[in-house]
Formats: structure tokens, sequence, C-alpha cells
């Protein structure tokens, strides 16, 4: 067998129609739905369920019972053609759970590349997930949430439906989610979730500058450690700040937040942080 030949072992179920491109393993017990498009080099490693219309990236790895295209859990789904759509080099690891789009939330559910999803992780209908982010073991979305580029979610953590998470947001273990979470920040808790200020320790692995930092936390100390509120405190990172993509990061996501944000601060102290 070389690199570029498709295996499929004899106790898989594959209809005839799926895709199947060039490298592609599917492994003992598994089966993949006629619908099925799977990209190239792509592991289906043992007793994974590819169904619905599903399309996925090359060079994905998914574990046992990997669960991917089923149907909405949504009451008001009738059995039309929505999607799940999967780009390259993911991981999803044992128990993970895929549901498929709702024509009411624009029937598709969108994963992009490098992402990692721990044992039992949950995606439901119409969520969109970026780029290289983590979903520590059981974490769970529910329907219509957007998580952004290099955002890490908790181990048991439950997202809200229609919540947003920013870019390079860290929500710690055992969270509950209910509104946006904005970028940059550290958050963790359970009604109420907590405000631990910015993300440092994962912007630094990420290659941000000790300037780039001190720029994202002083925009974050004008929004939720000062006694500004959020319109004022926009107000004045507009005046005070110079544009770059940091700052437009968060003025963007704010504007466009419609369950308000996580404000809540753990440690008042920081008002008066450097």
């Amino acid at each position: 067998m070389t690199a570029d030949e498709v295996f499929i072992h004899p106790t898989a179920v594959v209809a005839p129609q799926a895709q199947l491109d060039s490298g592609v393993y599917i492994g003992p017990h598994c089966v993949v739905g006629p619908e099925v498009k799977v990209g190239k080099r792509t592991k289906l490693e043992a007793n994974v369920y590819l169904g619905g219309w599903t399309t996925i990236g090359e060079e994905c790895v998914f574990s046992p019972y990997s669960s991917v295209g089923t149907e909405p859990q949504d009451l008001t789904y009738k059995g039309e053609r929505t999607l799940v759509k999967i780009g390259k080099r993911n991981i999803f690891r044992e128990f993970i759970t895929i549901n498929r789009g709702t024509p009411k939330g624009g029937g598709i559910t969108s994963i992009g590349d490098d992402n990692y999803f721990m044992a039992y992780s949950h995606i439901a209908h119409d969520c969109q997930v970026g780029n290289h982010t983590v979903f520590i073991n059981g974490a769970t979305l529910a329907g219509h949430v957007e998580v952004d580029d290099f955002a890490t979610v908790g181990a048991f953590s439950a997202i809200h439906q229609f919540c947003r998470v920013g870019k390079y947001a860290f929500i710690g273990g055992y969270s509950v989610i209910t509104q946006d979470v904005c970028p940059f920040l550290r958050v963790a808790g359970s009604r109420p979730t907590w405000l631990y200020g910015v993300n440092a320790i994962g912007l630094r692995r990420q290659g941000f500058s000790r300037e780039r930092i001190n720029l994202i936390k002083k925009m974050i100390k004008l929004l939720f450690y000062s006694e500004l509120n959020t319109s004022q405190a926009v107000e004045k990172i507009t005046q005070e700040v110079e544009p770059t993509p940091d700052r437009e990061e968060i003025l963007v996501f704010i504007q466009n937040s419609t369950r308000g944000l996580v404000k809540k601060v753990a440690e008042p102290w920081m008002k008066n942080w450097e």
C-alpha cells in the first residue's frame, strides 16, 4: 500500500457514493455516509461515524467513537439538507460530537484549520469555530456559538447559544458562559463568570511582544477596570490608542455584541495594574 492509496478496513461500512481523496485511512468498524467527502490523508482510526452532508479537509484525525454530521439537536429541524464543513489538520479525540446546521441558523456548522478537540467535546448546530483553537475535555457549545482563532475552551465548560468567544481568549474549566468573551481575556466561573484580566501567558506563547501585550492591557483596563461605561471606554480607546489590528479586533467585537460582555471583575485591585 502506498501513501496515496485509500485504505478501507474490511469491517468498515462506506457508502459507494462517499468521496474519499488519496491517502484516506478508514479503520475498523467505521461508518461513512453517501454524502460525505473526506480530504487527503485524513484518518479515521476506528468506530468513527461520518454522516449527513459533511465535508472534511486534509490530514484530519478522528479518534474512536467520534460522531460527525448527525442531525442538529433542534426541535424545528425537519430533515433539511444542512452541512458540516471541516478544514485541514484538525484532531478530534474520543467521543466528540459535531451536529450539522439548521435552515434558520444559516444551514452550516463550520470548523477551520489546526484545531484540537479533546475527548467528549460537543459542537452543536450552526456553530462557527475558527483556527488554532483548543477544546479541552467535555467543552460544549450550544447552537449558533462563534469561537474565534486561538481561543481555548476549558474542560467541562458550556457556552450558551448565540454567544461569541473572541480571539486568543481563555475560558477556565467548569465555566458557564452566557455572554460574549472579549478577545485576549481570561474568564472562569459559573453564574457569575469572572474576568481575570488579559491572557498574557497565552499571548506570549503565541509570540506577542511585551509592547503589544501592554497596549492590549491598556485597552482592557479602560474597558473593564475603570469607572467608564463601555461606550465611554470605547470612545477613549478610539481617541487615545493608535489604530492597530488588536485595537480593531476589540472594538469591532464589542460593536457586534448582541448578548453583552463578560465584565464582572474578579480582582478589583487590578484597576491599578501597569
